[in-house]
């Protein structure tokens, strides 16, 4: 890359952060109150809620992690974008609305863990505690891997250490999450959701059209890869090897993660109304559509497209980078353009790690402090105390994502796992079944998230983990886990009260006006 090139690309990268930054300035002015910091006042207009919720959602995954996948393994790698997008679809029909109803009718709840402690009558706050520390721990995963995302594509960019470069996205981040809270990070979520489609959109189509539709076979198998070009784009092979049953289990059992995503429910607790609710579903479902078959697209062109340089060992996953530097800097050479879009793989980073680090703060701060340790803490002292959590995850999250060597995909697979499972049975039947009830949610929690934990983490068979041994995804075992165990504690134990029946009956049948206009 030439120094002119790099030149303007720097001058990309610093004029999109330092408006990041600028936005968190402008926000922190509006922050009269903690609704306003984690939800900023139930306030959010229908565009910005949808494109909050899914670029929030997707984070360097989207535009690393799956394209890496699919450029090592092939197009079998699809069947987790399949099973995401399924997941969004029925979250938004589903689940959105009748939570944003329910966390009204339970005391105006702010948090996911408030919710459920509201919902079930939990006079002792032990809900609140169980899910408070299960956000914090597999936030701190789920963060590392954005922070290690932004270290690596500073690390391809502009060829610094990879710890420098973690750094600098890291001190970012922070800034404008620490100084805007919710609506800060919505907005902000907002154009970077905008950016990263633009960016899927343009350069692989561009790819294309500069190898042409006649070179792509020959260069995908001139590349060497498993099983010849044909397996290459079938969905039943994977690295040459034909597709099991597991591995489509273990790829559409993503899509079960997201009734059990803090950061992507709390968007939908805080739209401003029905009206605005709806609008959103039309416009996140055509987002993450789009997104997520050209993100495939981009794995499977940039094969092609990069020949006759192969990457591999861990490389893989900066396949869209390399893309956007070649294109950019050689074949079309507007290195402006190309610094911009290398900012939509940025944003895809950024606006998933400000989310986790205000939800994790929101566990902190609102639930664990002011729910149980000191419940008469002024508004000030949560104030405080959620921006040293965001500072305190943040650093905690930053040493996880040191080492270079850190999988992207891996990360996000076991924290998406571990609050799957724990959240997103509870929160279905919490929404869905009038029977269940405290013991039963409790159950629900505690039995998902120690599951993936077993699973994922202790080498109990031959020094292997049982992930490894079965090749099923720990959020698939996870869920049933937890919703089982609901359904069967629920039923030994006492009924829900009347009360908490009649709170449900409102929801359902829409008996209370909960538009807040």
């Amino acid at each position: 890359m030439s120094g002119n090139s790099l030149g303007w690309i720097i001058l990309a990268f610093v004029l999109y952060l330092l408006m990041m930054v600028v936005i968190g300035a402008i926000y922190s002015r509006k922050n009269n109150s903690t609704e306003d910091y984690f939800l900023g006042g139930r306030s959010l207009g229908g565009f910005v809620a949808a494109l909050s919720a899914q670029a929030s959602d997707m984070s360097g995954w989207l535009l690393m992690g799956l394209p890496g996948s699919i450029y090592a393994l092939g197009t079998g790698q699809a069947w987790i974008a399949i099973g995401l997008f399924i997941g969004t679809v029925l979250n938004w029909i589903f689940i959105s609305g009748r939570l944003r109803r329910y966390t009204i009718r339970a005391n105006n709840s702010l948090t996911l863990p408030t919710y459920f402690e509201n919902r079930f009558h939990d006079k002792k706050r032990i809900l609140l505690f169980i899910s408070s520390v299960t956000i914090v721990v597999f936030f701190l995963v789920y963060t590392a891997s954005a922070l290690a995302a932004g270290g690596k594509l500073f690390n391809s960019v502009f060829n610094v250490d990879y710890r420098l470069a973690l750094t600098i996205g890291a001190v970012v981040i922070l800034t404008y999450t620490f100084l805007g809270g919710f609506l800060a990070v919505c907005v902000t979520d907002f154009i970077q959701g905008t950016l990263m489609l633009v960016a899927l959109l343009v350069v692989p189509i561009m790819a294309y059209a500069i190898v042409g539709p006649s070179n792509i076979m020959s260069n995908i198998e001139a590349s060497g890869v498993a099983g010849g070009s044909a397996a290459f784009l079938s969905l039943f092979s994977n690295g040459g090897e034909p597709y099991k049953a597991v591995d489509i289990i273990s790829g559409l059992a993503w899509g079960l993660g997201y009734c059990g995503m803090p950061h992507i429910l709390v968007r939908f607790m805080a739209v401003k109304n029905e009206k605005e609710l709806n609008k959103s579903k039309g416009v996140a479902i055509v987002w993450v559509f789009l997104s997520l078959v050209f993100a495939c697209v981009i794995g499977i062109v940039g094969r092609a497209y990069l020949y006759p340089e192969v990457l591999s060992g861990g490389e893989e996953e900066k396949v869209f980078i390399n893309m956007i530097l070649k294109l950019f800097n050689q074949d079309v050479a507007i290195p402006l353009i190309g610094g911009l879009f290398l900012c939509g793989i940025l944003a895809a980073i950024m606006s998933t790690a400000d989310s986790q680090l205000l939800v994790s703060a929101s566990s902190v701060a609102e639930d664990i402090v002011k729910g149980i340790l000191k419940k008469d803490a002024k508004e000030e002292t949560i104030f405080r105390i959620s921006k040293i959590t965001v500072l305190v995850i943040a650093v905690l999250a930053y040493l996880i994502a040191l080492n270079p060597n850190s999988s992207i995909m891996g990360l996000v697979s076991n924290a998406w796992a571990g609050l799957g499972a724990a959240f997103g049975p509870t929160v279905l039947l919490s929404l869905y079944w009038k029977r269940t009830n405290f013991q039963g949610a409790v159950a629900g929690i505690v039995s998902g998230a120690l599951t993936v934990v077993i699973w994922d983490y202790l080498p109990i068979i031959n020094g292997q983990t049982i992930g490894a041994v079965t090749g099923l995804y720990s959020l698939a075992v996870g869920f049933a886990v937890s919703l089982i165990c609901i359904v069967v504690v629920s039923l030994v134990t006492p009924a829900p009260t009347e009360e908490m029946c009649e709170e449900f009956d409102d929801v359902s049948q829409k008996r209370i006006n909960f538009d807040q206009e």
